[in-house]
């Protein structure tokens, strides 16, 4: 690490901040207010989170390649061109340097190396996939349980007053016509609602999600 911190030094892009100030700023704790101003970028997010899961020194393009995958939501091996240099160029000029300059990544610039420090482990709770657990943390609380009911019946009930139409017009079931008008539309209302109230809890599960974010 020592070698790397000496040829990162020698090799680092250019700033037009002294050096003094720039070291003090890699070696000061990151305020919750640094933390999200690094993540405020999606293709920072992506760098540090391909960053957290690998050891020792990594190809900058290899980072690129893996940010620009992520943005257009396809792999590496199908990449264009054009969408590899929209992100290279970017994270190469400003994205990268400022995780140097924050003490969170080793970057030499001019060999195009990239090392993740031991302050990158701060960001491993923000960017970790919460999606499991979520799923889990909900799936026995009350809004869960309602939500499964309510969608229970509204398959029910739909299938009720498909069956009762059917019933009738096939005459195996003799109702008078406002009776069984007035239980179609019944059904078909309480099914309704029951739509309502399940796109709501969706909606707060949605709310929730991001709010734990």
């Amino acid at each position: 690490m020592q070698t790397m911190t000496s040829t990162s030094n020698q090799h680092r892009c250019r700033s037009d901040e002294p050096a003094d100030t720039t070291e003090s700023a890699r070696s000061s704790p990151l305020s919750r207010d640094d933390i999200f101003h690094v993540l405020q970028t999606n293709r920072r997010r992506d760098a540090i989170a391909y960053m957290l899961n690998r050891d020792g020194p990594v190809k900058m393009s290899d980072v690129a390649e893996y940010v620009a995958a992520k943005e257009n939501d396809t792999t590496v091996a199908n990449l264009t061109s054009a969408q590899r240099q929209r992100v290279y160029i970017p994270l190469y000029q400003s994205h990268l340097p400022k995780l140097d300059k924050k003490g969170i990544i080793e970057y030499d610039q001019s060999r195009g190396i990239v090392r993740s420090t031991d302050r990158i482990e701060t960001f491993r709770p923000y960017l970790e996939d919460t999606t499991d657990s979520a799923d889990s943390s909900t799936r026995g609380s009350p809004r869960s349980i309602v939500a499964n009911a309510v969608g229970d019946y509204h398959v029910t009930s739909a299938c009720a007053s498909t069956g009762l139409l059917v019933a009738t017009m096939a005459g195996l079931l003799q109702l008078p016509e406002l009776t069984l008008a007035v239980l179609i539309v019944g059904l078909f209302t309480l099914a309704t609602v029951a739509t309502t109230i399940t796109d709501s809890l969706a909606s707060n599960d949605a709310i929730d999600g991001r709010s734990v974010h």
